[in-house]
């Protein structure tokens, strides 16, 4: 079981976070239409795994932007953004933002699994059952090819080093 910092106060994140050279499980969320889109979906493409707690804060909010600014130009590459938020809220996000067409949310209103299968959980204080920080970028077979799991939730990822593997 994995740790992060929450305003300074060490909190277990629940699941076993997964590293490069594993398989990315199968998972799915919530889309904006509210059907179930499955990671397979996003066949052969390079993947960028945003998980953050909710859009509601101004972190998650800067992660989203500078994925969706970052990798706008990397080929064959999507970012999904994973979180907790209703998808109607993900989707007034991005459009508000403008974010791109390369740029997916997906909620975990429905699916639920991932948080533990991906080691994000969250296990305790008041945002337990929320997911931490991470990301995770799959190469096009769905091999973990770079994570991260943020140590303190109101930290920014490492963006360069993320999307440096996708260079």
């Amino acid at each position: 079981m994995s740790k992060i910092t929450i305003g300074g106060k060490e909190v277990e994140v629940k699941g076993r976070f997964l590293h490069k050279g594993e398989h990315a499980p199968e998972f799915f969320g919530v889309g904006a239409d509210l059907k179930d889109t499955p990671l397979s979906s996003f066949g052969d493409k390079r993947k960028v795994l945003n998980i953050f707690p909710s859009l509601d804060t101004d972190t998650c909010a800067i992660t989203v932007r500078t994925f969706s600014k970052k990798a706008a130009k990397l080929p064959n590459t999507v970012v999904i953004n994973v979180s907790c938020d209703l998808p109607f809220a993900q989707k007034r996000f991005c459009v508000a933002e403008g974010i791109d067409i390369n740029n997916v949310s997906l909620s975990l209103i429905r699916g639920r699994e991932f948080l533990i299968n991906y080691g994000v959980e969250i296990g305790q204080g008041g945002l337990a059952g929320l997911a931490a920080r991470a990301v995770y970028v799959l190469d096009e077979k769905n091999q973990i090819i770079y994570s991260e799991l943020v140590p303190a939730l109101s930290t920014e990822p490492n963006y360069d080093a993320a999307l440096s593997v996708l260079h």
